[in-house]
């Protein structure tokens, strides 16, 4: 992506805990949010992405909502539902793309809803907006 690259990189580096069953899109979001500075952890099911964010606090969770084990509403709620992480900001980055999947995403608690496919420019602005204050 022309001019990404020469904006600023994050005061602190920010830790963005992804968790998508494909891997292709797992890398995909990975090398993106790498290339702008920030340190990325993976997880492939809901229940992994859980037990990750329990033990290594992320500023960001970026969850898929059709995963095996827990789904991206079951560990959204188990996020929200914990102390140490409600305060996370979780965004939705999912193939469900209907208004009512939107809306019982919000209903979980997650602060944004990005579709797929998606522009990783799009997912890079969602990050660094979520992100400023954490």
């Amino acid at each position: 992506m022309p001019g990404r690259g020469d904006r600023l990189a994050p005061m602190a580096t920010k830790r963005i805990l992804i968790c998508d069953d494909d891997p292709v899109i797992l890398r995909l979001v990975q090398v993106n949010l790498e290339l702008e500075g920030y340190d990325v952890l993976l997880a492939h099911h809901g229940e992994e992405a859980y037990q990750v964010a329990v033990r290594e606090v992320p500023d960001l969770v970026i969850l898929d909502i059709m995963m095996p084990r827990w789904d991206g509403y079951q560990a959204c709620q188990h996020l929200k539902a914990n102390e140490s992480t409600k305060h996370i900001p979780v965004v939705f980055l999912s193939a469900k793309a209907q208004q009512s999947d939107i809306e019982k995403g919000k209903e979980y608690g997650v602060d944004e809803y990005l579709t797929k496919p998606f522009d990783p420019a799009d997912l890079i602005d969602v990050v660094e907006r979520l992100t400023v204050s954490t």
